[in-house]
């Protein structure tokens, strides 16, 4: 067996716990790379809660570097992008910490590649280049999200946000092409990318999401966290995220009061850390926003019907592998259920207007035992076609090959 080699992996959120979708899958990604190779992981903490999980995190890594981001004044930094002509995230993320311990252990280390999660990260990796190669998991076109973020937005916001989408695109594209390898979660995705970036054809492939069918997997004694007869529609996620804020503000106000006229006992669930005060505005008599929760999978388990109403969203969500995993068939939009590929009968429903989302929700909520039997399919799909292991396997052969042993440091 051959001895194991050194990877340098690059995280712009601490890859621990695994509770929200970007940690999720570096929370993998992780697990994925150590089982063959001796880990140095450089990472950032933007939560004060994280910081109680470092010691998990390094008994996983072979060397653990963490810089604390302030989010207020990685904002006003992040505006030095303005002057110098660059994506502000590239700045939000930019940190001389950073820089120096990349230096020095790419100086200490034979580093067989560098693997790069998000392209803000990149900039750390660029300046091992070409002794370390990079291998960048952007996930998803980051660039198209703030472009899409815009036009929901009033100047000067707006402006900002189109501006954001203009440079990082450059940015993606011109790291992509320096790459051995890049990857994003969907064909789909993919597809996007290289029609804005045809120079990169031959550098860029799908690496999809996965879940843990093993964690989220229906318990018969886990109890419901609900009142008695009440009909409990469901919503995962980080509430202090665009998208999530979006998608559930535009339930409470288009599809819920139509709900409600039919099933007075419907309250809609909105569950997740950090809800934005936007979010707990939404409370109401038919409207629960629990904020963080110990464990999201009873109310996943016991809900009536789960809903992702994610207008602005990009690639595989892992709220909705985790419902189908945990035997819910959910009710989404159509670029959210052609990303994970399952039909209606497979326990994923389409729906783009709110009429249609009130359709698929009328037939969960009278029809009991067909939306059990789409559960029981859905978590059937997800376990043949969602796992971790299998996704993440995609990276393998790059690592394998990310360069010849060398000897001294990288240097730069």
């Amino acid at each position: 067996m051959a001895a194991a080699s050194n990877i340098l992996y690059l995280v712009h959120r601490l890859p621990y716990p695994p509770n929200k979708g970007d940690k999720v899958r570096s929370y993998h990604l992780l697990r994925h790379l150590q089982k063959n190779h001796r880990v140095f992981l450089g990472t950032f903490v933007d939560d004060p809660d994280d910081l109680q999980h470092l010691p998990t995190l390094r008994a996983m890594c072979n060397d653990l570097h963490v810089e604390r981001i302030h989010a207020r004044s990685a904002k006003i930094k992040s505006l030095s992008g303005i002057l110098t002509g660059e994506a502000l995230t590239l700045a939000y993320y930019r940190s001389a910490g950073m820089r120096q311990w990349v230096k020095q252990t790419a100086a200490a280390h034979d580093l067989r590649a560098c693997v790069v999660f998000s392209s803000a990260m990149a900039q750390y990796a660029q300046m091992l280049l070409p002794r370390v190669p990079m291998l960048v998991d952007f996930v998803d076109v980051d660039s198209a999200k703030w472009t899409q973020y815009a036009p929901a937005h009033r100047w000067p916001l707006s402006m900002l946000y189109r501006r954001e989408g203009r440079h990082l695109l450059a940015y993606e594209r011109a790291m992509a092409a320096l790459a051995q390898r890049a990857y994003f979660v969907t064909p789909n995705e993919t597809s996007l990318f290289l029609s804005q970036a045809p120079e990169c054809a031959g550098r860029v492939q799908s690496m999809g999401n996965g879940v843990d069918s093993d964690f989220f997997a229906p318990h018969p004694r886990r109890e419901s966290p609900f009142a008695a007869g009440e009909q409990a529609i469901v919503f995962t996620g980080a509430m202090d995220y665009w998208p999530n804020i979006d998608g559930v503000s535009w339930f409470v106000a288009d599809m819920l009061p139509r709900l409600v006229a039919h099933y007075p006992q419907v309250r809609f669930y909105i569950v997740g850390r950090s809800p934005s005060p936007q979010v707990q505005a939404l409370a109401s008599a038919h409207v629960v926003v629990t904020g963080t929760v110990p464990d999201v999978r009873p109310y996943l388990q016991h809900a009536n019907a789960v809903v992702a109403p994610l207008r602005v969203a990009r690639g595989i969500q892992n709220k909705i592998l985790e419902a189908m995993a945990m035997q819910q068939p959910v009710v989404t939009v159509t670029s959210c259920a052609d990303a994970i590929g399952a039909t209606a009968e497979q326990g994923v429903l389409r729906a783009d207007a709110p009429e249609e989302f009130v359709q698929a929700l009328q037939l969960l909520l009278e029809s009991p035992a067909k939306a059990a039997e789409m559960g029981r399919q859905a978590r059937s799909y997800v376990e043949h076609a969602c796992s971790w292991q299998a996704h993440l396997s995609t990276i393998d052969s790059c690592l394998g090959n990310a360069g010849a042993v060398r000897t001294g440091g990288a240097g730069a």
